[in-house]
């Protein structure tokens, strides 16, 4: 089933939306479609790492300093905790 541009605009709204913490941890990524691209996860971990006062570049060259499956656990380590990954 293709996604179409307007259920990812709704998703990528949700996410500009809404604010992370331990309690508000409900967000699912589905790493098998369109969330699950890395340039996608660099966005989502932009949004995240500015909501959280982290230093995105330092998160950034983490994330792109291996191939794909050092992106999604430097993104798990850093946002895990508020982002639920599945595949």
């Amino acid at each position: 089933m293709a996604v179409k541009f307007k259920e990812l605009k709704m998703i990528d709204q949700s996410c500009k939306d809404q604010k992370f913490n331990h309690e508000n941890a409900n967000l699912t990524i589905d790493l098998t479609g369109p969330e699950g691209n890395a340039f996608a996860l660099l966005g989502y971990a932009k949004r995240f790492a500015n909501q959280l006062n982290l230093d995105f570049t330092a998160v950034s060259a983490e994330m792109t300093a291996g191939d794909y499956e050092n992106l999604v656990e430097v993104f798990d380590g850093y946002f895990g905790d508020y982002v639920t990954l599945y595949r």
